[in-house]
């Protein structure tokens, strides 16, 4: 009889190893490419190399999300330098937006960037994302906007978006997409879960015609805080079940 873990104590990203945060890695695009938010062979999840500030992984450019696997991840610098060999490229657009967190923000390990067609659909509202709903109320007052410039392949672009992002987790690229900056890779992948679940949702009721009920700034900042210390990192608590779900699905993430 197998052993099912419900929970497994967090660990610190420094505490994993190239390969753990590679399996982990890989295992985000599977999962991203399971719940449908992949576009194609575009947008990028990036995890720093444990015990550098200076390197990080990326998906290899034209492979679809779920065909990655760990061994197929690129190794890259803040310059986009290849630290190890590999045959596929980068993309630079990837490059630009993830080097750029990466570069300024130490306390992240995961950035996730997508193309949902929710998420873009609320990144061109003038309002953005409305406080309707629990799931929306987890990043009340915490969200970042960032205008958009065009595709994201000038470096110079990346002083403003990293100055917009601030100290957030979560950033709505204006007329573009979401990104989620994670203290770990789980955690990245539980933000832009829910995050995308608030914009569907949000679209939804807007579609109806009905009156929405917008939560008041104090109930907001009570719910967002209680998601905030609920003593269990965003995405620690269903990672392991994510993680059978794929080991039954398709191992081969893990190769």
């Amino acid at each position: 009889m197998s052993t099912v873990t419900a929970f497994r104590p967090p660990q610190s990203p420094q505490a994993l190893s190239e390969q753990e945060v590679r399996v982990e890695l890989a295992a985000c695009y599977r999962l991203i490419a399971h719940f449908g938010m992949d576009d194609l062979v575009f947008t990028h999840i990036s995890a720093r190399v444990p015990g550098r500030n200076d390197h990080f992984f990326i998906n290899p450019y034209g492979l679809h999300f779920s065909e990655i696997t760990a061994s197929s991840l690129v190794k890259i610098d803040l310059d986009g330098n290849l630290v190890e060999s590999s045959e596929h490229p980068v993309n630079q657009a990837g490059f630009v937006i993830h080097s750029a967190v990466h570069a300024a923000r130490h306390d992240v390990a995961c950035v996730l960037h997508t193309h949902t067609r929710a998420g873009v659909a609320v990144s061109c509202l003038a309002e953005g994302l409305l406080p309707l709903n629990q799931f929306s109320l987890q990043f009340f007052n915490r969200i970042a906007y960032h205008d958009y410039e065009g595709v994201a392949l000038d470096l110079d672009e990346r002083e403003r978006l990293v100055a917009d992002l601030g100290d957030r987790r979560i950033l709505i690229l204006r007329n573009h997409g979401l990104l989620t900056a994670g203290r770990t890779i789980p955690e990245a992948f539980s933000l832009m879960y829910y995050l995308d679940q608030s914009c569907r949702v949000q679209l939804e009721i807007m579609a109806s015609g009905g009156k929405m009920l917008l939560v008041s700034e104090a109930t907001g900042e009570k719910v967002a805080g209680q998601f905030e210390r609920n003593g269990v990192p965003a995405g620690q608590r269903e990672w392991p079940a994510l993680l059978r779900l794929l080991d039954r699905m398709d191992p081969s993430y893990r190769d």
